[in-house]
């Protein structure tokens, strides 16, 4: 058989990430759609409805962020698999990068948005309690770090998207058994 079809051929030892790896995935991505869905649509809801739903786009965010703290720690107390054996040098580099880039957006992102939040002189309302930090509304912090959250917002969903069409051609295309690796049995 050739070198070309042996890439192309599933590895026989691909490892699979664990139930914890792939619950953190999943969960990450859910809210990080629903997040974007939701600060997507900031301009677009009327007026009287537009606080309940910041508030909702901010409490999913800090959700996001505890449980990407929350990966983080489990991360480090399970090893991944290994690389899949038959990918190049240059997709496992730029898998690399793009993890890392993913990584330091979903940490960074959501800080800035609270940021912006709490300069928007908004509360944190819970529900059951809300969280008011004294803080009035102060156009040149909320300003520029509003901007500044939609531009990482934006970088967040570009390399998400380049991140999902890199696991749809591992499927699809090279069929070398990548995205069932982050799919539980």
């Amino acid at each position: 058989m050739s070198a070309a079809l042996k890439t192309l051929q599933p590895s026989p030892t691909l490892g699979r990430y664990g139930a914890g790896a792939i619950v953190f995935h999943w969960t990450m991505f859910v809210l990080v759609v629903c997040v974007g869905v939701l600060g997507l649509l900031h301009d677009s809801w009327p007026k009287q409805t537009q606080r309940f739903w910041i508030n909702i786009h901010a409490l999913l965010g800090l959700t996001l962020w505890l449980v990407l703290l929350a990966r983080f720690w489990w991360r480090r107390r399970h090893t991944p698999p290994a690389p899949i054996e038959n990918s190049s040098k240059l997709s496992r580099r730029l898998s690399g990068v793009v993890h890392f880039a993913l990584y330091a957006l979903l940490f960074v992102t959501p800080i800035v948005g609270l940021v912006t939040f709490v300069y928007h002189g908004r509360i944190l309302d819970f529900g059951l309690f809300q969280v008011n930090f004294g803080i009035k509304s102060d156009r040149a912090i909320f300003h520029p770090t509003e901007d500044l959250h939609g531009y990482l917002a934006y970088a967040l969903f570009g390399i998400a998207g380049f991140h999902a069409l890199a696991a749809l051609w591992h499927q699809f295309v090279l069929r070398d058994g990548l995205l069932e690796r982050m799919w539980s049995k």
